[in-house]
């Protein structure tokens, strides 16, 4: 008979033996880590008026280098920047990013305060360091978990792309002129009140009634 069909059986058993063990290792480490982020969570309650912690921002910003695909970090623009697609950047992102980010991408607007995980200070090297890839795919696709959504364009790189000139002038953001942040503001959504002022405005000037004095009420006052 030969002997070696019990050695095999043997190291068979040893080796299931060990995956199990490496198993339930893992488990009791992904099940450790869910009992503390759920204990974290209840103790720390579900409010974002407190920014996230240093270990939780870098440990995020990992994640988020890990999650994207290297395919997409080694993307590059079909295009140099021009003054021409800054510009038309700089139109969109006063139109559409703005009202988180704010004109000169600093994050510190009312709305991008109240977000969990604040947006960051895109002048700073956590963003500029990015490569054009990396910018390109998170206003593409999104960030999971925070106030980031995708703004898809449908990735292609033809000319029509709104998505390249944005990565152009957030590359610009730490050079931005005064004069570009006064011409953003006229570039920036309205809310009612202000389309309400600039109507009483516009009759005033074209001969009608004295425009009524500008709200003062802001987001939590009481009339």
């Amino acid at each position: 008979m030969n002997s070696a069909g019990p050695e095999i059986a043997r190291r068979d058993e040893a080796i299931v033996r060990v995956v199990l063990r490496a198993a339930i290792v893992v488990l009791a480490i992904v099940g450790g880590g869910a009992i503390a982020a759920g204990a974290w969570l209840v103790a720390g309650g579900i409010g974002t008026k407190e920014p996230p912690g240093r270990a939780e921002t870098v440990a995020m910003r990992r994640l988020r280098a890990i999650a994207i695909p290297r395919a997409a970090r080694d993307r590059r623009p079909p295009a140099p920047a021009t003054p021409d697609s800054i510009k038309a950047g700089m139109e969109h992102f006063a139109d559409h990013c703005a009202v988180c980010h704010a004109n000169d991408g600093s994050g510190d607007v009312e709305m991008g305060r109240g977000l969990y995980p604040r947006p960051p200070d895109m002048r700073q090297p956590d963003t500029q360091l990015l490569t054009d890839g990396e910018l390109f795919y998170i206003i593409e696709n999104g960030v999971r978990f925070t106030g980031m959504p995708a703004w898809s364009s449908g990735g292609h790189d033809s000319g029509g792309d709104a998505t390249w000139p944005l990565v152009h002038f957030i590359r610009h953001l730490p050079k931005l002129a005064d004069a570009e942040l006064e011409a953003m503001k006229a570039l920036n959504p309205k809310n009612a009140q202000e389309w309400r002022e600039e109507e009483e405005a516009r009759r005033f000037l074209e001969g009608g009634s004295e425009p009524a004095e500008p709200s003062a009420h802001k987001h939590g006052e009481k009339k």
